[in-house]
């Protein structure tokens, strides 16, 4: 068995204990479908992160619905996305609809290749924490559900660096600040950042931006709204952030470090750097990659910081809701029923929460604290838990909250505003061209 290391491209994310990590790569790769799809419901699934949830799910309910089967075939992300593009743009989706909501899903509704769940799958929204359900909602109606963990970015610590340097962890951005020379000059990399990957550069743009002014700026760049780019927020959010960097915040070589390599959090675990945002993913790789370090409690994590004069609710939490189900509209309404049903009996009942807290992920639903309380990581998936469920807001990461083309200039400016190569103002016009 090889080791499964949990990346944020799984999208999945969440904690993996390592027992079953070990599990889940033994499996993880194997395509094929449980059943004969023939003209019934079908379901695409992800293999990784939480996937004995979906297959005791599915076999749950085939054993009791003899009559409404529905056949599952089982992908690795990259081969998922590549082929359900093919089968959405050929009329050939599966009936049960597995996407990241977000700009995906917009371009579905717009072209009609999903169904309004609204009034349909009311049985199943009781279950889900109301915050988790606004990515899958287009104009006001439901078209997409939660199916797994939510994945809220949090901000980590080395409790050994604080205490060296006799520190607490900072709750307003000008005591971030104050922290940097203070571990500089005690030998830490204040902030151990994964700039080769680009995408963990988003952690730090999303949450300044809600801590000065709310979710509504990055919401009028979602909606299209002309020069939406151009609002303060996210003007004095670039600021900070190359305020951080010029103040030694990330180190000299934050630009070659790697995510997917875990090379980020092993500066943490070994004693190099002091604080990382991440998302709750790295949890996992964390267990599994330094066992010694979290067994001896060495691992804090907290909500992002408040900045002065800003006005974003500080229970406001940014990374990635969860991913989620929709039915596709090229079925037949007797298939499309069947998905409908099977979402409001299955999805996030009190055996589906079981098994997404015994895997060490976060659930999307509104009742899991009972069973939170009797995981083997209940401090760590309470916080968490509670985060989601206290959430003002919870914004959606924004490269898969707009669509591909504007999410890859996204990542390019970004990346060349931590690397000081543009100023904000460039930023804001060429993400402005975007629109």
């Amino acid at each position: 068995m090889h080791q499964l290391k949990i990346t944020r491209r799984q999208m999945t994310g969440g904690l993996v204990t390592a027992g079953l990590a070990a599990a889940l790569a033994a499996c993880g790769n194997r395509p094929g479908s449980t059943a004969s799809a023939g003209n019934g419901a079908t379901a695409w699934v992800l293999t990784g992160g939480p996937e004995q949830t979906f297959r005791e799910s599915f076999e749950r309910w085939n054993a009791a619905h003899t009559g409404q089967q529905i056949a599952t075939e089982w992908f690795a992300n990259d081969a998922y996305k590549e082929k359900i593009r093919t089968a959405v743009g050929a009329g050939n989706a599966p009936t049960l609809l597995y996407n990241w909501a977000g700009g995906t899903l917009a371009d579905y509704v717009a072209n009609e290749q999903v169904i309004d769940l609204t009034e349909t799958t009311a049985a199943a929204q009781e279950r889900i924490v109301p915050s988790l359900l606004d990515p899958g909602k287009i104009d006001g109606k439901v078209y997409a559900l939660p199916n797994n963990n939510a994945q809220p970015v949090m901000l980590y610590y080395a409790k050994p660096a604080f205490e060296a340097i006799g520190a607490q962890p900072p709750t307003t951005w000008d005591e971030l600040l104050a922290l940097v020379p203070e571990f500089t000059a005690a030998g830490y990399i204040p902030f151990a950042e994964a700039g080769s990957s680009q995408w963990p550069y988003l952690m730090w743009i999303e949450y300044l931006t809600d801590r000065i002014g709310g979710p509504e700026p990055f919401a009028r760049i979602v909606a299209g709204e002309q020069d939406a780019w151009s609002d303060a927020a996210i003007t004095e959010a670039l600021e900070k952030i190359q305020e951080l960097v010029k103040a030694g915040g990330f180190g000299d070589s934050y630009g070659s470090v790697d995510a997917d390599s875990g090379a980020d959090l092993a500066l943490i675990h070994t004693g190099k750097a002091a604080m990382i945002l991440q998302g709750s993913w790295v949890y996992a790789n964390f267990l599994t990659d330094a066992p010694d370090f979290m067994s001896a409690g060495s691992l804090g994590y907290m909500d992002f910081p408040s900045v002065a004069g800003g006005t974003g609710d500080l229970t406001n939490i940014v990374g990635n809701p969860a991913n989620y189900w929709s039915v596709a509209s090229n079925g037949t309404e007797e298939v499309q029923q069947v998905a409908i049903d099977y979402l409001n009996e299955e999805l996030f009942n009190d055996a589906y929460i079981e098994a997404l807290v015994t895997g060490g992920t976060i659930p999307a639903a509104l009742d899991a604290d009972e069973a939170i309380a009797a995981s083997e990581h209940a401090e760590y998936l309470a916080y968490g838990y509670d985060m989601v469920k206290n959430a003002g807001s919870f914004t959606q990461s924004w490269d898969q909250a707009l669509t591909s083309a504007a999410a890859q200039e996204l990542l390019t400016n970004l990346s060349q505003i931590f690397l000081l190569q543009i100023t904000p103002e460039q930023f804001v016009a060429n993400m402005n061209a975007t629109l």
